[in-house]
């Protein structure tokens, strides 16, 4: 077999830096760590509105103990949603075909 070596100069832009791929998966595992969504936000993540959120996924039985753990559920008229980033975007991909699957059966 043959080998060709070959020695390059490849700039690399002032803004930008060269990583691993572990430190790269390290670094989107903890993106959301430590950031706490609100309902708007669950909205534009999901693509979904408020009140099918609700319906679907946050005032379901079979959800919502596991839910209450990570989201906070406003208890009186003025309080707003919080929901744990990370843990809800897990819960999410977790549970993606039990969601769509019961919202397009109902």
């Amino acid at each position: 077999m043959q080998q060709l070596s070959v020695n390059l100069i490849i700039p690399i832009p002032e803004d930008s830096v060269i990583i691993s791929r572990v430190e790269w998966d390290r670094l989107k595992e903890n993106e959301l760590s430590g950031v706490y969504w609100t309902m708007a936000l669950l909205e534009q993540r999901t693509g979904k509105k408020r009140q099918w959120l609700q319906e679907h996924i946050l005032y379901q039985p079979k959800f919502k103990k596991t839910l209450s753990k990570f989201v906070y559920y406003p208890t009186s008229k003025g309080d707003k949603w919080s929901f744990n980033a990370k843990e809800m975007a897990s819960f999410l991909d977790r549970h993606f075909t039990e969601i769509y699957n019961g919202a397009i059966k109902k």
